[in-house]
């Protein structure tokens, strides 16, 4: 049976579509580079989807053909064959056109600012934090993305009590942004003599990178710090204060930056962390409000909940979320998050069809 519903809804995208066309063409606007450009982007994002509703358009059309035919003794048989092959594909289409019709996050094509914090466990905790880094450094190797630290707070024994760091390429927000949470690994530390499997967490945040003009900030509200940087151990590397520590007066939110070469580097720095802040706050106070009745886990943002569980003793790795294991923690820890990654996105977009009716 056709989705009357999915149909309409088709039609008044691919009426958009073509209007689209007529305005890019229309000479009154040849001269309008921006706007030509807008129309011409906005375009180009349609298109899959206009192309294969146009396909789907096609498959009703000869569906409709063939069972025209089924009183034809001389067509009958073909006509079935046609009826069969038809209603097979369509299932298909119909999910793919579904899903594409899903509102798109606006933050998927941005860059990452990834926070990682020691949580319990002491040193132990220190060391995961580092372990999770060296993860998502090599998960955007595996994906030609670039990482350039932020700031570091060193353990002194190979770990971090924080690391803040930018993740930059194609998609990188769209992947990373169901890491946000509380990690948890469960191993015997190197420091134990007795063997006792000892349990540690470490936080996660991801955040979209903001543009200037997407997040604006009252400058009054804000407190600005300079002081000198420091290596691990506290070991002063420079002279000049050229580390920048900015405060959110009216959300309190804290920001300091030190790996940049200059004052006024580490404050752009800076600001660029603060707006992803305050922007991903607002952003979960909209979903609070929105949608508390029947937001899911996946996706949500909530990052007091435990979110997987890294099992050393058993060589095991679960993503409470979605009830998934691997028994491959070392391809893990070397980055190879997809099969993760790839269920979490499927989960959040099954869910999201549901909130919608489709």
């Amino acid at each position: 049976m056709v989705d009357r519903a999915l149909l309409d809804k088709l039609a008044g995208i691919e009426a958009h579509f073509d209007e689209l066309e007529r305005m890019i063409a229309d000479p009154a606007n040849i001269n309008d580079y921006e706007k030509v450009a807008e129309y011409a982007q906005e375009r180009a994002e349609l298109q899959p989807l206009v192309d294969l509703t146009r396909r789907y358009r096609q498959a009703l059309d000869e569906l409709e053909q063939a069972e025209a035919l089924l009183d034809d003794p001389d067509m009958a048989g073909l006509a079935r064959e046609e009826i069969s092959r038809v209603e097979a594909a369509l299932p298909d289409m119909e999910d793919r056109l579904r899903r594409m019709l899903l509102p798109k996050d606006p933050r998927d094509s941005k860059n990452v600012i990834v926070e990682i914090r020691a949580g319990a466990g002491g040193d132990e905790a220190g060391i995961f934090a580092g372990d999770l880094f060296r993860m998502y450094s090599r998960y955007a190797e595996d994906h030609r993305w670039k990482v350039e630290v932020l700031s570091a707070h060193e353990t002194g024994v190979g770990g971090y009590k924080e690391i803040v760091f930018e993740v930059r390429g194609s998609g990188a927000f769209s992947r990373l942004k169901y890491e946000s949470g509380v990690h948890r690994v469960q191993r015997v530390p190197v420091t134990e003599s007795q063997g006792r499997i000892h349990t540690s967490t470490a936080t996660v945040a991801v955040l979209a990178e903001m543009d200037d003009v997407e997040v604006e900030i009252d400058s009054g509200d804000l407190q600005i710090d300079t002081y000198r940087s420091a290596g691990a151990g506290g070991q002063n590397v420079q002279k000049n204060e050229t580390a920048i520590r900015i405060t959110h007066l009216p959300t309190g939110i804290v920001v300091a930056c030190q790996d940049e070469r200059s004052q006024l580097q580490n404050k752009l720095r800076a600001m660029n962390i603060l707006r992803a802040k305050l922007y991903d706050m607002e952003q979960e106070r909209l979903r609070e409000e929105q949608d508390a009745d029947r937001r899911s886990q996946v996706g949500s943002g909530d990052r007091s909940e435990k979110i997987r569980t890294y099992n050393f003793p058993q060589n095991r790795v679960t993503d409470h979320r979605i009830g998934m294991s691997s028994h491959n923690l070392p391809a893990i820890l070397d980055g190879k998050l997809d099969e993760f990654i790839d269920e979490l996105a499927t989960r959040e977009e099954a869910n999201r069809l549901q909130a919608v009716g489709m």
